[in-house]
Parts: structure tokens; sequence; C-alpha cells
């Protein structure tokens, strides 16, 4: 029997081959239906309302399927008045604080915040001084990671995607663990914790080591610093060392803890906790989130937004002038410029109606570094977008629902700003969201300790079975 020689040294970015399907398929006679039966779902509108399936898991007004309780947070935008949806100004409390409390006092206080929404989300209540910093101490501690972890991971491998990167490292921190299937609250902590101090480090290392192969030089690790905040850590090894300002990392600290919780209704979030359902183990729970935030719809949808600003910057003349600004996100909705969707990024919520807490916080402390870095004239466009936007949206659709701007409008400039590279723009989201993922993972396993496992109802036509030498 002939046998493939595997080889195990590790090729280069430049030298290794990969696989274009389009180039090998063959559509002939024989895999013609193959290829098109994938694509031609016999569903419809008329169908899922036939029979009374909530497509998406949403019912007829756009609102979510109740599908479970929860005690880790609340997201609000509009009331229920006799069965109809009535707009509101949008609301996100976790574990019963307002985020706007949460966000607004570490910041007057001159204080990282983030860590302390990670003891609220997983302790359930707001931390003493001490216990917050038994928290940042135990973090710190796990920031490097395990003896021969790194000349495994291939940190280098040749992908389009971080988010990738990060849902394989996350899988192979499993075997790194000597007891990874243990789902006891005290394993399941030390997990989440080990997963907040080593994700933003692989992330981080991911990016710049593909960097330094391309650009033909040797990457540059710094070694954590115990006391540095979780901002300031992922600062520090984008920066390849210290040169960060405080503001700077102030404002990343918004950042993380506007994403760090949003529902346990949100893909993500529910994907994560599908999976804890059925009792498997914390790191498969967390790289299936993290491939759930990798899509377009849910997570990926701020690099869109990005693009769209750089392409209203180049085609529109006259920031200032309302009326110019309007015509071309006319031109947006008509699918007459930028990508064709006919979608305008960063506008709409499943859930916000009138406003986007998160959002009004961007807004708020990404003013102050964009005046200081001399960026206060694309700030002031993007605040036109969202001014104008809805109306432009109304009239063009010829809708009187409210839309307001979400987090995504100005999350790409604040990471710009910052120097966070385009490419770990979701990764840093998925950073932040582990905390809220793995609360709702030991409620889901701790509180309604029932595997997830919905109903669909089969629309199929049922045949004779054909013998194979007389089919057609």
């Amino acid at each position: 029997m002939s046998m493939i020689e595997l080889n195990m040294d590790r090729p280069s970015i430049a030298e290794r081959s990969t696989v274009n399907f389009a180039e090998t398929r063959s559509i002939t006679p024989a895999t013609k239906r193959l290829y098109d039966g994938a694509a031609m779902v016999p569903y419809n509108e008329a169908l899922f309302r036939e029979h009374n399936v909530k497509r998406g898991l949403r019912n007829a007004d756009g609102s979510g399927v109740v599908a479970g309780l929860t005690r880790i947070s609340d997201v609000h935008g509009y009331n229920k008045v006799d069965g109809v949806l009535v707009p509101d100004e949008g609301k996100l409390t976790i574990c019963g604080y307002d985020i706007e409390d949460l966000v607004s006092h570490a910041q007057e206080e001159q204080r990282f915040g983030y860590e302390e929404i990670v003891f609220l989300l997983l302790a359930g209540e707001l931390p003493r001084q001490d216990e917050l910093d038994a928290l940042r101490e135990r973090v710190a501690s796990m920031r490097m990671l395990p003896k021969g972890y790194v000349s495994e991971f291939p940190i280098s491998t040749k992908s389009k995607s971080i988010m990738n990167v990060l849902s394989r490292a996350v899988l192979l921190l499993y075997a790194f663990d000597e007891t990874p299937d243990d789902i006891s609250p005290a394993h399941e902590v030390d997990v989440a914790l080990s997963l907040l101090a080593r994700l933003p480090r692989i992330a981080a290392i991911a990016h710049t080591t593909r960097q330094a192969e391309l650009e033909g030089r040797r990457a540059h690790v710094p070694r954590p610093v115990a006391s540095y905040s979780m901002a300031e850590t992922i600062l520090q090894i984008l920066r390849e060392g210290e040169d960060f300002t405080h503001d700077e990392a102030m404002l990343l600290d918004v950042m993380l803890m506007l994403h760090a919780e949003h529902g346990g209704g949100n893909n993500s979030t529910f994907a994560c906790r599908v999976l804890s359902s059925s009792a498997t183990d914390a790191y498969s729970a967390y790289s299936a989130a993290i491939g759930s935030l990798k899509g377009p719809r849910h997570g990926g949808a701020n690099s869109k937004v990005t693009a769209m600003h750089a392409d209203i910057r180049e085609h529109v003349r006259r920031w200032d002038d309302d009326g110019e600004v309007a015509g071309y996100l006319m031109k947006i909705l008509n699918r007459e410029a930028f990508d064709g969707s006919g979608l305008i990024y960063g506008m709409g919520h499943a859930v916000y109606t009138l406003s986007d807490p998160r959002a009004k916080l961007c807004r708020h402390y990404a003013r102050k570094l964009a005046e200081e870095k001399g960026l206060g004239e694309e700030f002031a466009l993007i605040e036109r977008v969202e001014r104008l936007a809805p109306q432009v949206m109304r009239d063009v659709r010829g809708t009187d629902k409210p839309i307001c701007a979400n987090i995504d409008l100005y999350t790409g400039f604040i990471y710009n700003m910052l120097g966070v590279p385009e490419d770990l723009y979701t990764p840093l989201f998925a950073v932040a969201r582990m905390a809220g993922w793995a609360a709702h993972r030991m409620e889901e396993i701790y509180g309604a300790n029932r595997i997830i496992r919905p109903a669909y109802n089969s629309v199929m036509t049922y045949e004779p079975y054909v013998p194979l030498a007389e089919r057609g």
C-alpha cells in the first residue's frame, strides 16, 4: 500500500497552497442537480405564515420569539401596548445596572471599567475594591499562553479572517487543559477568565506575526504587564510596546464595556447557549460563538461601515452640506453608489428604535479624541449621516418606521482612530463579548439545565422509493 509522506515543517505564507473550488468544479449533466438543488429550496413567506412558523425566530412585528429567561441583561427598544410595538428610547441594562451609569462612573473616576463589568456578569453583583483587584490579578496571571502552545498553533497561517484563527485557537486550548470537560462552576469561571486573558494576545499575535512575515521582518510581541487593564494590554500588543496614551486606553475601555454584553437573543450568544445546553465543554461553545460573530449579519458589519464612510468621504465634496450628503445617501439606497446593496450600514437595529444607547456613548466619548487627533471633520460627517439617514431612508422606502444609528456607525471610526487594524475590529468585539458569553453559558448550564431542541414542521412531499436502475 502506497503511503503519503507528511511534511511536518511549517511552510511560510508564500509557500502555502489554497484550493480554489470554483476552478476545480465541473458542472456536467451528472452533477447539475447536485449543485442546483442546494440553491432551490422551495420555501416562501406564505409557507411560513401558513404553518405559523417564526422565520429567524422573529414574530411578525419583528420582535424576537421568547426562548428563555435571564437575569443577565435587558435590551430595551420599544414597549408593547395592546399587542402593538411602540417605539421607545433605547436602554441596555446589565445585571440591573444601566450601561450609561457603568460607563460614565468609570470615566468620571478615571479608572478602567471593563473588568468591573466582567465581575458583574460572572458574579451577578458589583465588586468591592478588593474583589476587583483579585479579578485583575487572576486575569493577569493567565495572560501568557501555555508552554508549547505557540509552537503548535499556526499563528501565521494564511487566513482571510483572524476570527477563524481565534475560533481554532480556542479549540486548541482544550488540549492544554487537564480537565477540559469539567463543567463545574469553578472550572467554568477559570476557563472564562483564561480566555479573557489570552484572546487579546492570540488575536494580536496572529495579526502582527502574519504582517511581519509578509514584510520579511521579525515580529515583536511584548511581554504582558501585570498591572495593565484589558484595554492597555490590547494597545500594548498592537503598538508592540507602550506607545499609547491614557486617553486612548480609556476610549478603548469604553468600547470593551459597550461590547461586553447585549442580551441572550443575539446570534452569537444564542449559539453559545445552544451548545452549552448540550453540556459540551466551554471551548466548543465559545468557538461556536466566535464563528457566529464572524458573520456579516452580526459582528462583521463594522467593516462594511468603515468602507462606506471612506466611500462617502471620497464622493461627497462638501462634508458640511446637508443637501449633498443626503443626496449621496439617497444614491446608496437606490443602489447607485457604494456596494450596490441599497443599505446604509450602521443604521437600524433589530431591537432599538429611537436610539441605541451604545451609539450615543460612542459619540460622546469619541468626540474629544477625534478633535485631539485632527479628525473633527470626519467625526462631524458621521454625525451628519446619523442625523440625515433616517429621513432619507423613510423618503426612499416610503415607511414611517423609526430608524436609529447602531453602535457600528461609530465603531470602525473609533478603532481606526486608535490605530487598530481593520482585520482586528471584529476580533476585539469577540474579546469583549467573552464576558457576556460566559455569563449566558453558565446561566444556561446551571439555570435552564435542559438541552435546547426546537421543532421544525415538515413541508416535504412523500415519494415511493424507485430502484437505482429505474431512475430516469
